[in-house]
């Protein structure tokens, strides 16, 4: 039977973040995540709930979040979640959740750095060649006008066919089992 461990976060930063560089030559970077819903109680109440996250980032995709990644952010991170089991001080068997990001994207406007801060995916693995659009019909040929006597109006075109708009680049590379957010 086929299981899936999936998560897709968008939400802001919560701190900045912090690498560390191991002794075999790998980089972890660890942030926290928060996303907020807004639900109405019986009431009809107006309640905003925050749900914190943490996503440690590996190797490579470590290096780009020390460089530009910084609490406040805006955020899109797909990955899995990974449990981490510890001993707190009272001796107790915990456990917790931490997302492994596969994939980030910034989201949003203008990062404190100056760049801008939307567009920019980062892919755990070397991404697939980009697909060429399908291609697009031509539109449809229009009989070339007849000549008619001056004191009849012409004849009005047809209406143009309107032509499909094309499928932008990050749809064309979305996988079975992606989203194309």
């Amino acid at each position: 039977m086929a299981s899936m461990n999936k998560v897709i976060l968008i939400g802001n930063v919560g701190n900045d973040p912090e690498v560390r560089y191991l002794d075999g030559g790998s980089v972890v970077a660890k942030f926290s995540v928060a996303t907020n819903e807004r639900y109405t109680t019986r009431t009809g109440e107006q309640v905003d709930q925050t749900e914190w996250f943490r996503v440690e980032v590996w190797n490579d995709q470590a290096k780009t979040v020390e460089k530009y990644v910084r609490k406040g952010n805006q955020i899109y991170v797909e990955g899995r979640l990974k449990t981490e089991t510890y001993t707190d001080r009272e001796g107790k068997e915990r456990f917790s959740l931490t997302v492994r990001a596969t994939t980030f994207q910034f989201l949003g406007g203008a990062r404190q750095d100056g760049a801008e801060g939307g567009g920019e995916s980062y892919a755990e693995s070397t991404p697939a060649p980009r697909q060429q659009a399908a291609p697009q019909p031509a539109p449809a040929r229009q009989p070339a006008p007849q000549p008619q006597a001056a004191a009849q109006p012409a004849p009005r075109p047809a209406p143009a066919a309107r032509k499909p708009e094309p499928v932008p680049d990050d749809m064309n590379n979305a996988g079975d089992d992606d989203l194309p957010f």
